[in-house]
Parts: C-alpha cells; structure tokens; sequence
C-alpha cells in the first residue's frame, strides 16, 4: 500500500497556503515589479473573476469578442506552454539541489547482518520537502553558520529544533521518509490524550492483546481492570503495544481502533506533520506507515504542550495493579527511556524499535530556560544506543546560540503551513557541493504556477465578451415572444 496522506486534496490545502498570493494575481503576464505588487495583496479567485467578466462586458460586441476570443486563445497556448517550461526548470533545479547535499556525519561501523531492506518509501513531493523552510528541502545535513560540527550518528535522519519558538537548529534529511516503530505512540499520546479521563477504568478485551508475538507489553490480562492513568504509563515506560491498542480503544468511543488511526492521521494533517501516515496505533510495522524526522519534531511539540504527557514521560518507575479475580499479581515497570536517569534537565521522550525501522527516537530537555526536542529515525545501537544519539544532539543543540535557525516548526492548523525562517543563517554547502539557491527553485516553480493560471484566466477573459453578447441575444428573444404574446387577443 502506498503512502495515502498527501493526496490532491492535501498537496492543495499546502499549495494554496505556499501559492494563493502568487497565483491569481497574474491577469496576464504582469511585470515582476507589479506580481510582487500583486502578491502583497491577494484577492480572492471570485473577485478576480468577476472583475475579468466585468472588463469583458465593457468590450462587448459581435465582432470584437470573436477577436478576443481568438487573441486570448492564442495567448493561453503560449502561456501554457511557458507554464510547462517553468515547471521543467522548477523540477531540474529540484533534482540539481537534491544531487548537491552535504554529506551528514556517520561513523564508520557495518551494518548488522540479517537487516531487512528498508521499505520502498512514496515518491517524493517538492512542496512537502519545503514545509518549515526552503533549505530543508535536502537529503543532507543542513546547520546554521558557523556552529560546530554536530555529532556522528547512525541515524539516517535526525532533527534539533526548540520546543518553544519552533526554530529548526539542524538536520539531516528533515523531510526524508522513514518508518517510526514505537516513537509513533506519540502521535497517539498527541491525539487522544486529552479525550480519556485518566481516572476512567478500561477492561481489558481479547483485541487489546492482538499484537505481534515478541513485540514490547504491559503485561496486560484479558478481564483485567487498569486505570487509563496506567494505561498512559504502560505505553511510554514499557512501550506497551498491548496499551496501545487499549487506549486507541476507547479513544475512538463507538469506531474503536480504526476510529482512532484515522483520528491520528487527521491530527498529523492539522499539525502539519504531512508525510506521517499511521496504520497501527502502536507503531508496529505496516504497509505505508512513515513519518520524518521533521514530522516527529511537530509530533513531539505538541505532546510535550500537554501537562499530563509530562508528568507520564518523566516517571522512573510505576506499579501494575494485581488483578485479585483473576489470581494475577502485580509488579513494577520502569521507563526504557534511559535521558531521564542520566541527562540533566531531560523532559521524556520516546524510544521506539523494529527489526525494519530499526530504532528511533524523540527526547526533550531543558537547559538554562531553553527546550530542545531530538529525533532521529533508522538509527542502529552501536556505538550509541538511540538514547544517547539523542542526547549528544540536545548537547549539540544547546551549544548553539539562541538565534540559530536553519528552518520552522511549522504552528498547527495550517496557520503557518511553510515556516517564517529564512536561509541567510544556513551555513554554505563546500564548493564542490554548493546547492542552487532555494529562492532560485521556489521562483521557478512560482513562474510556473503563475503562467499556468495567467493561461486559465486568459481562456476566461476571452470567453466572457462571447458570453455576454450570447445573454443579450437571448433576453431580445425573450422580449420579442413577450410583446407578441400581449398584442394577441386572450382566449374566452
């Protein structure tokens, strides 16, 4: 199964946000002076429609509107051929800058043998690799001018970003596809943690422990009685799949599961988070499940907003109630998340791990007043375990000036759909490396968005003349039936 969460409707919901005041502000082809003129005021697909219909009426004639018709046909095919030429330097420039990307730091280690290949990730869209910031667009590592060299890991992508103003420290392939394992009970967490009351005692069902045999549990018994407090415990301590599956439940009320992962996917659409697609609540593999280390930082910054996600996240260790009717005892779980215990300031997070995502990683922490998030996916356990990945970036976050930026977190609901970050603070690939110009690419693709709708707009101008003089010719018609119905005698 294919990635199904950037479909039209999506990539229009972005395009829009990235192109409305670029698009419909190009009656013909306008000067560069007045389209930027233009986009500094954009109006509405009606009111420019209906000021076209409106020039239209005022050139109304047999005659001319053959003329214009002709005229703006002959204009449109130009301009759509120009759109066509635009689109094709917009997508070589992509493809240029995409073969110029800084290599990411790695250490020197193979592989482990019997890792399966990684899954055949959905075909990459230019607009969702430049959410949060035309210099994310890169499968390489990307950091501010002139920080240090951020560490090696075995991570094929990673992301530093502050929890608090939304700016993107660093990355490696921000946006690269990779399949999350257990991290993605954040999204969970991110979905329905708000909609259970923690005091609410959920019975345990034979669908909550449908797992894969072997994967991570709670420990959970079928008749058994848990508080959803626990239940919130089980899934970021002990990465229950078994409290996964519980609580995505009863947060989907009379839909169940499938009601909750597709209220997940919607909360990954709302916070921008547009190459996650979820299948499992849990993060156990399935087809077409992947997110991106962007996406999982936007995950994250949500959850870490949320008082109780905290106060489950930083808990060294709870208890398991027994189960008395059932004759089963209880015991004691500790979190797996070893940055609580050993890093100074640490917020929690998640750690996650199949043998196809490999490991993944989200941890947060405070330092002097600051909040830094990491994640990192398709990471290996040597020589660093996930956890310690993930700290030695939040080490190098924290070593960066405030200031630094390479990008945007993203706010939710499309309230910011690309970022506000520029690229002047973005550190210059090596010259034998050096990738075209963001704002090179994002033009080119602007020119071709503007042409192809300057071409639309000029087939309407020329068809408005025609179909005004088509209405007169009708309402003459209209008059001429209605005098001779009046002058003729009525019947008796």
């Amino acid at each position: 199964m294919r990635h199904t969460d950037t479909p039209t409707s999506t990539r229009h919901r972005i395009l829009a946000a990235l192109a409305a005041t670029t698009v419909l502000a190009t009656p013909a082809l306008a000067t560069p002076a007045q389209a930027q003129a233009a986009r500094a005021q954009p109006r509405p697909a009606q009111a420019v429609l209906g000021q076209a219909a409106q020039a239209g009426a005022a050139q109304a004639g047999a005659a001319q509107a053959g003329a214009a018709q002709a005229g703006a046909a002959q204009a449109g095919a130009a301009q759509a051929g120009a759109a066509q030429a635009g689109a094709a330097q917009a997508g070589a420039a992509q493809a240029q800058a995409r073969a110029a990307t800084v290599p990411c730091p790695r250490p020197k280690i193979k592989p482990p043998p019997g890792r399966p290949a990684r899954p055949t990730p959905p075909k990459d869209d230019p607009v969702l690799r430049a959410v949060g910031g035309d210099a994310l667009d890169t499968n390489g590592l990307i950091v501010p001018r002139g920080a240090a060299k951020p560490p090696a890991l075995t991570a094929t992508s990673w992301l530093v970003a502050d929890l608090d103003t939304g700016e993107v420290l660093g990355s490696c392939g921000p946006h690269v596809y990779g399949t999350p394992a257990s991290v993605q009970k954040l999204l969970l967490a991110a979905t329905v943690l708000d909609k259970l009351d923690p005091e609410l005692v959920a019975t345990i069902t034979d669908g909550d422990l449908a797992i894969e045999p072997g994967s991570s549990a709670v420990g959970l018994v079928k008749g058994g009685k848990y508080p959803v407090s626990t239940l919130w415990l089980g899934l970021l301590l002990n990465s229950g799949n078994d409290a996964a599956n519980t609580l995505a439940r009863l947060g989907g009320g009379k839909g169940g599961l499938p009601a909750t992962v597709a209220a997940m996917n919607a909360e990954a659409r709302r916070l921008g988070a547009y190459q996650t697609h979820a299948v499992t609540p849990s993060g156990l593999d399935g087809p077409g499940q992947f997110t991106s280390a962007y996406d999982l930082a936007l995950i994250a910054r949500q959850c870490f907003a949320k008082p109780d996600f905290g106060k489950y996240a930083r808990t060294e260790r709870t208890q398991i109630p027994a189960q008395k009717k059932l004759k089963k005892g209880g015991f004691q779980i500790q979190n797996e998340n070893k940055l609580i215990f050993n890093y100074p300031g640490a917020l929690g997070g998640k750690t996650g791990f199949t043998k196809l995502a490999r490991h993944s990683y989200v941890g947060g922490a405070e330092r002097n007043g600051r909040r830094l998030v990491a994640t990192l996916l398709g990471a290996e356990a040597a020589p660093l375990r996930g956890w310690q990945q993930g700290a030695a970036l939040l080490d190098w976050g924290f070593s960066l000036p405030k200031d630094a930026s390479v990008g945007k977190l993203v706010e939710p609901d499309g309230a910011d759909p690309r970022g506000t970050a520029a690229d002047t603070n973005v550190a210059p690939a090596p010259a034998d490396r050096q990738r075209p110009a963001p704002a090179a690419v994002r033009a080119a693709t602007d020119r071709g968005l503007s042409l192809g709708l300057a071409a639309v707009l000029a087939v309407v101008l020329a068809g408005a003349p025609l179909l005004l003089l088509l209405t007169q010719r009708r309402r003459q018609r209209l008059r001429r039936r209605t005098r001779a119905r009046s002058a003729a005698p009525s019947p008796h």
